[in-house]
Formats: C-alpha cells, structure tokens, sequence
C-alpha cells in the first residue's frame, strides 16, 4: 500500500474506534446545530482531532483542512481533506450508515482517498495510478450500459433548500429511467459504492469538498467518471457531483444537466 495511504488507513481506523466507542452512549453526546438540519458532535470534533494528529506526526508540513476545524496550514503543497463523521444525523440517530473520508491533493490533483465503513469495517482505498481496492481487493465500476436497470444513489440538497425544486425534476427524470434510486444519506459511502459496483451512479447537489475527494479518486481508478453538471472537473468548487459508470454517467448526466438551474450550471 503507498505510505501516504498507508498514514490515512492508520487515522481512519482510530477515527472510527472513536465512532463505535460512543454508538451505545449517544443520550451523552453533546450535539450543537451550525445550521438548518446540519449538526456537529462531540464525537466528530474527536475524531477530527484523532485524525489531525496521526497525519501531523507523519507529515508535520502538510496542510489539512477539516469539515469541523478548518484549515491548518502547511509549509508544502500537500493537502489532506478530511471529513471525520460523514453521515453524522445517521450516526446520532443510531442508522448504521457513516463513514470517514480522507483525501490527499498535491497541486490540486488528488493524489490518495481513503473511506472507512468503521461499523462493517470496510475499507475503501485508492492511490492515483494504482487502482482503487476494497479491503486489499481491486474494485471496478459496474459494467451496467445504461440508465436502464441501474440502482442510482442520490443525496437531498436538505442545506440548499433554494434547489429543491430542480432537484425534484431531476429525481424525476431519472426515476423514469433507473431500476430504482436510494438515498442513505453518507454520500462518502455512496461515492465509495459506486467505485465498488454496488450503484450503478450516483448525483447531489451541494455538496463539500471534503464528502466528495477520497469518493471522486475512488471511482475514477475504478474506471469510472466523475463531473459536476455541465460534465466537467469542478465539483469540488460547485458542489455539484454527477458519477458512475462510463456509460451510465453519460445518461445520468443528461438528465441532471436538463434540470438543472443556470445557478447549479456555473
């Protein structure tokens, strides 16, 4: 395994000791609001930290930029982008799906992605150039042809509320075509799936950078595409994710770009 990833794997796995820990005292967590159905804990304030340390200790110039701490600065051009708790209203609720996502950027190209299923103890890893794997096994993008008969994953944009209605024309349009949709609500895990084959493709609106880079290098070494609405490389700007397989990404995109908003489009 690359060393860096190698580092990333150390500090996801700790992060999520820390998750499992506190699964059966969640009446004594602290919870804060930091807005309109989003939600911060304890829990992910201390794996955020367990995480920060470990990469530290490795890489003491590296810079690092956390959903809950921000950024830290570094003295080179590596980037770690972290989201300790993803799918932190499923964990507070006790809904088995959340994940750790841990990503490496040099130069603004994402260089390693590591996600961490702490519950099923699965663990999704990809360096750039080496493939995406799960558990030390290659994973590959389904080879589903089209839209039609996929399982999409999808995620409602509950923080960007001024979207809905695009993104109930959307669902529409999709729905008309796929097998079926699912929304699990860790759209880490999700964007993990699909590098692994289990969905087919996968689209939200509104996203952070830190729910969407281990996922997007994921699934591009997976032999999968990854877009923002109009098709092309700015996701982690927009927020606007479109991905799957080849061929599947081809449809679905076509049908988010037809729905959406000059705002989604920029």
């Amino acid at each position: 395994m690359h060393p860096m990833v190698n580092i990333a794997v150390r500090a996801a796995r700790s992060a999520g000791n820390i998750m499992v820990r506190y699964l059966d005292r969640l009446d004594n967590i602290n919870i804060e609001s930091k807005g309109r159905n989003d939600f911060v804990s304890d829990v992910d304030r201390m794996a955020e930290q367990e995480i920060i340390q470990t990469l530290r200790k490795a890489y003491p110039n590296h810079a690092i930029i956390g959903e809950e701490t921000g950024s830290h600065a570094g003295q080179d051009d590596y980037e770690w982008i972290i989201d300790p708790l993803d799918g932190t209203t499923n964990y507070l609720h006790g809904f088995p799906q959340f994940a750790i996502s841990i990503a490496l950027r040099h130069r603004n190209r994402l260089e390693a992605g590591v996600i961490y299923d702490p519950l099923r103890q699965e663990l999704f890893t990809a360096h750039r150039g080496g493939g995406a794997q799960l558990d030390g096994r290659r994973i590959r993008v389904s080879a589903r042809r089209d839209l039609h008969g996929a399982l999409i994953g999808t995620g409602f944009p509950f923080k960007a509320q001024r979207h809905f209605d695009a993104y109930l024309d959307m669902f529409r349009a999709v729905s008309q075509q796929a097998a079926d949709l699912r929304r699990a609500g860790a759209a880490a895990l999700d964007l993990a799936y699909v590098a692994a084959g289990r969905l087919d493709g996968f689209w939200e609106i509104g996203l952070q950078p830190w729910d969407m880079a281990a996922g997007a290098l994921l699934i591009k070494e997976a032999g999968g595409i990854v877009g923002d609405f109009k098709g092309g490389e700015d996701y982690l700007r927009s927020g606007n994710i479109v991905c799957g397989s080849p061929k599947v990404f081809k449809g679905l995109l076509q049908a988010v770009n037809a729905n959406a908003t000059p705002e989604l489009l920029k």
